[in-house]
């Protein structure tokens, strides 16, 4: 696994690659692509890091896995690959900004624009085998998102994070609230959407934070 973390991300997290749980996930990681199909592709791992450098973060949104489908994972939490049919929860996710921010947002499923925006969209496992969630689950990737979110926690201030589901809000649960404004409710999937998530106004909520504080809104369209 070739670590090419954006440079601002690289100093905050730089202690990481020695540690122990690193350099063992490094060699799962690397073995797991040789023995067949890993997503996402090796060189969309850290694309959350790329395209949202520690310092231009405004929004996390967590995720848990990245897709296990063909061309589905880009290294985004809930987003999709360009010309890959919108998954359930993105649908969702879709279905709340339209009513929540009063226009339809574009039916694309890479989330790249809100990425540029400042919006850090952070799965909490970054590979998963093909058509096996869950299966790069504890083998270190939770230690280093964890040290991602501590580190935006600790040395930022004013960042909104959104947290849908037990998972998210169990992994955030270390975040200064005192700092940062948390957004809870349920996740966005079929199976919970009807029992909070909808009407939860997560995105409009953002933006009036963020004004408050002097900063752009995200442009969520």
């Amino acid at each position: 696994m070739d670590v090419k973390l954006e440079p601002s991300w690289k100093e905050v997290l730089q202690d990481e690659f020695e540690k122990l749980y690193f350099v063992s996930l490094t060699d799962f990681v690397k073995k797991e692509y040789k023995s067949g199909a890993i997503y996402p592709p090796p060189k969309q791992i850290f694309r959350a890091f790329e395209l949202t450098p520690f310092d231009k973060v405004k929004v996390v949104i967590l995720g848990q896995d990245p897709y296990h489908g063909k061309g589905q994972a880009n290294g985004l939490s809930f987003a999709v690959g360009e010309g890959i049919a919108l998954p359930p929860s993105l649908q969702n996710i879709y279905k709340e900004i339209e009513v929540d921010i009063g226009e339809k947002p574009a039916r694309t499923g890479d989330l790249e624009r809100w990425a540029k925006q400042g919006v850090l969209l952070l799965n909490a496992t970054l590979t998963v085998k093909a058509s096996t969630p869950g299966s790069h689950q504890g083998r270190g990737w939770e230690e280093f998102t964890d040290a991602a979110i501590a580190a935006l926690s600790e040395k930022r201030e004013h960042l909104v994070f959104i947290l849908w589901g037990n998972y998210a809000r169990q992994k955030g649960a270390h975040i200064d609230r005192s700092k940062h404004c948390v957004i809870e409710s349920p996740h966005p999937s079929p199976f919970s959407a009807y029992n909070g998530f909808f009407g939860s106004k997560p995105f409009s909520k953002t933006n009036t934070y963020l004004q408050k504080q002097g900063m752009e809104p995200i442009n969520w369209l």
